[in-house]
């Protein structure tokens, strides 16, 4: 099952909304350090409900925590990015992928894009419109992936 990772998300009820929709799908969360806020946020825990003892949660101080874990795991790193190669309906997602989204303000940066496995666009229509909202972005690709996957059945 794919997994989904933020890198320093910003903005606690973005998480906390995630959060809800990993909790919702089974699917892991990683959260990336450093965060915007702390776990314990009360609009973190407001957004995510009463869901929380269903998100998989797994926090890593830094990214190179997080990498730790994913040589030993494997599996693509697919980073979502409005500079990205391939649209995300485009690519075959595989049940070990990691879905990366960076922050709200500043997006994946540089060196970690640098190392993923495929960069992907959500498509928009109105070029005035820089990004998505994060949570939208995260469903978006979460809900895609589970589809490809045949988790929605």
């Amino acid at each position: 099952m794919a997994k989904v990772v933020l890198v320093n998300p910003q903005i606690p009820p973005n998480t906390g909304n995630i959060a809800r929709s990993c909790a919702a799908t089974g699917t892991e969360l990683h959260l990336v350090g450093p965060l915007g806020f702390e776990i314990s946020d009360r609009y973190l825990k407001r957004a995510g409900l009463d869901y929380w003892p269903y998100v998989k949660l797994h926090n890593h101080p830094s990214w190179s925590e997080f990498l730790a874990l994913h040589k030993q795991i494997g599996g693509r790193l697919i980073g979502f990015t409005t500079s990205g190669k391939n649209s995300y309906l485009k690519i075959q997602f595989q049940p070990d992928d990691w879905l990366l989204f960076g922050s709200e303000t500043t997006g994946l940066p540089p060196d970690i894009l640098a190392i993923c496995t495929e960069t992907v666009y959500i498509p928009m229509s109105e070029p005035g419109v820089r990004s998505l909202n994060l949570s939208v972005s995260v469903a978006a690709g979460l809900f895609e992936a589970r589809r490809q996957l045949g988790y929605l059945d």
